[in-house]
């Protein structure tokens, strides 16, 4: 499927499908503080509305990798768009709350598929010299996302009620299949029929983290993870207030922007890996200048730059430490798996810690993180190289 020439159109219309997946998440978050309302009884379970799904991709992250490599991605992404159309649609109806949590679960899985199989896709349609840009693109598609639906989406609701948020992204997602089902009818439908069992899922598990190429965007991405919901949701009271809800907003589209910025000129320049590797180490170092001036708007903007770097780059490290479409599903298999690990831990751990330590507790833990995501690259980076020595 690699071509010599990159179909950017195919790659904008795959990136607007991944909006549709972080929106799965994003719709839940921008109408959390509404949900007691409509659920009055759920009381402290209202949480699960939103955990749920990250929880299944603890557990299911490697498997859709594998699954979605068995079936083929173009087939993977299309019933995991219906899936989703077909959930959020029915979730427009406002169930029950232990079925709406049933409804969230089911999404999970569609989220899982959508997130294996269109980087997987965007890596192998595009040309190699296209796929730092490509994949940095797909980077940005959770910041841009929840931009687009705090922006959009709340009017929405606003004006119409939370099911009208929700059967539009029932459209938006069924509108991606139709159109997807048409442009990537040319893909394999079908891939080989390798056994698919519980021991078969423990063996691929075993094989993808004892490599130094398949695991390492994975293990690298939980570090980030850990650290970018956590820190933007329990940063904002050390930010002086009259500049609190501009810095907050500003962080995200920093981090996008240095992504599609800075980070595809580097990319064009240096390996993805070296580029994740300078992301972490300069964000050791605007977590430090935090510790020293808490809340300081210009060092919380220069942290999310740091980030920024890391964030683009772990995308495009897997089609170049990965050079077949199976270990490339695997390796975001397992970005999805640590992903949802670090976005689950992240947030509860950095509010324990803050409630025990106070403010201290925030460079430490994520300096700490930054700094283990930095060593863990550099290490698998030195068992490459040995191996191929």
């Amino acid at each position: 499927m690699t071509s010599t020439r990159t179909p950017v159109a195919l790659v904008l219309a795959l990136w607007g499908a991944g909006l549709g997946a972080a929106a799965q998440y994003g719709k839940i978050s921008v109408i959390f503080d509404q949900l007691p309302q409509i659920y009055p009884d759920a009381g402290a379970a209202v949480g699960w509305a939103v955990s749920l799904v990250g929880l299944l991709g603890i557990i299911f992250g490697v498997v859709a990798g594998i699954v979605v490599a068995r079936i083929r991605y173009r087939r993977a992404l299309l019933l995991s768009l219906w899936l989703g159309a077909v959930v959020s649609v029915v979730q427009a109806t406002m169930p029950s709350f232990h079925w709406f949590l049933a409804l969230r679960a089911i999404e999970g899985l569609s989220h899982l598929g959508l997130v294996v199989a269109i980087p997987t896709l965007i890596a192998q349609i595009t040309a190699p010299k296209d796929r730092g840009w490509a994949l940095t693109l797909w980077g940005t598609f959770f910041g841009v996302a929840f931009a687009v639906l705090t922006w959009g989406g709340l009017p929405l609701v606003a004006a119409w009620g939370v099911p009208a948020l929700f059967v539009a992204h029932s459209l938006y997602l069924a509108g991606f299949a139709l159109v997807l089902m048409v442009w990537l009818r040319k893909l394999p439908g079908q891939g080989p029929d390798t056994p698919l069992s519980l021991g078969q899922v423990l063996r691929d598990h075993v094989t993808i983290y004892r490599s130094a190429r398949i695991s390492a965007p994975g293990l690298g991405w939980l570090f980030y993870t850990f650290c970018f919901v956590s820190i933007l949701t329990v940063l904002p009271p050390y930010i002086p207030a009259e500049m609190r809800a501009l810095v907050m907003g500003a962080m995200p589209l920093m981090s996008i922007v240095v992504s599609m910025t800075l980070g595809v000129w580097l990319l064009a320049h240096r390996s993805a890996v070296w580029v994740v590797c300078l992301g972490f180490g300069t964000s050791v170092l605007a977590i430090g200048w935090l510790w020293l001036q808490p809340g300081l708007p210009v060092a919380c903007l220069a942290l999310a730059a740091a980030m920024g770097l890391i964030q683009g780059a772990t995308f495009a490290a897997v089609p170049q430490l990965n050079d077949t479409a199976e270990t490339q599903a695997q390796s975001n298999g397992a970005m999805a798996q640590m992903g949802n690990l670090g976005n689950t831990l992240g947030t509860p751990v950095m509010a324990a810690a803050l409630a025990g330590m106070g403010y201290t507790a925030l460079p430490v833990l994520a300096g700490a993180a930054f700094l283990a995501g930095l060593l863990l690259h550099l290490t698998l980076a030195a068992q490459r190289n040995t191996a191929t020595a």
